[in-house]
């Protein structure tokens, strides 16, 4: 690898982990690098409007190349393209929100969502990163993973994110298997009070797993007996669409139990 290029990439992932803006010396100290180095290298990607410094605080953020990259990005996925019109249908058949994920590192990334048919203010989540143990999307992802992937994303930390999120290897473990035998993943309330998933890998030409398709919204709609079933269905039948879509043959798109 070449030096340099690793060392913007890791500032850049700094920038971007979830705190608003940095200075030198704490982006230094959570790189590892000498304050002059991040400073050359800040200096460099400021160049290319890929971070900004506050003229007040001499803080830095991500700077407006990164969206320009991002959504470049998602013009450019295959992913989303393909299941555009399905996200649309499974929302209309559930009457819930849907997001379409692809995994990042650790963090699954929303791709794209489709807002729940109803008059509801809702935020668009477009960009959203979650840890993948903590929602249905990164567990249905996550589990079609090859092994060794699969076991050094167990191994590595877990923070909850909830008081339901689990953070073991032996429950997270537990909870892959299931969706490797049923062929979808059902979340909790783990990555937000309140909220619960289900999701369904979506499979690529080799039927390696390129990301996963769900429903979000409120735990006391989506796991209610009456609808949990129905909508484990709807979003099992939209992931082995798009999967075909994608050119995944028959006996690699995964097939749920209620099919």
């Amino acid at each position: 690898m070449i030096q340099s290029v690793q060392r913007a990439a890791q500032i850049l992932g700094v920038l971007g982990s979830g705190t608003p803006r940095l200075g030198v010396t704490e982006i230094a100290d959570r790189v590892g690098l000498a304050k002059p180095t991040v400073h050359g290298l800040l200096r460099t990607l400021e160049a290319h409007d890929l971070v900004a410094q506050d003229p007040d605080t001499g803080k830095y953020s991500l700077g407006p190349g990164v969206l320009q990259l991002g959504n470049a990005y998602l013009d450019g996925s295959e992913l989303r393209a393909r299941s555009l019109l399905w996200a649309e249908s499974l929302a209309q058949r559930a009457n819930e929100a849907v997001w379409v994920a692809t995994l990042s590192g650790s963090r699954v990334i929303v791709l794209h969502h489709v807002f729940r048919p109803d008059n509801t203010v809702q935020i668009l989540e477009v960009g959203a990163a979650i840890p993948w143990h903590a929602c249905a999307l990164g567990h249905a992802i996550v589990a079609q993973l090859p092994a060794e992937r699969r076991t050094r994303l167990l191994t590595a930390e877990l923070a909850p994110l909830t008081g339901r999120t689990k953070t073991t290897r032996a429950a997270l473990s537990r909870v892959l298997a299931q969706v490797r035998q049923h062929g979808y993943a059902v979340e909790d309330q783990e990555a937000t009070v309140g909220d619960a998933g289900i999701a369904a890998p979506i499979l690529a030409r080799d039927n390696a797993v390129a990301g996963a398709i769900g429903v979000v919204g409120s735990a006391d709609r989506l796991l209610a007996p009456a609808s949990r079933d129905e909508l484990v269905r709807a979003v099992s039948e939209i992931s082995r669409s798009v999967s075909r879509d994608l050119g995944a043959g028959r006996g690699g798109v995964v097939l749920s139990a209620l099919s």
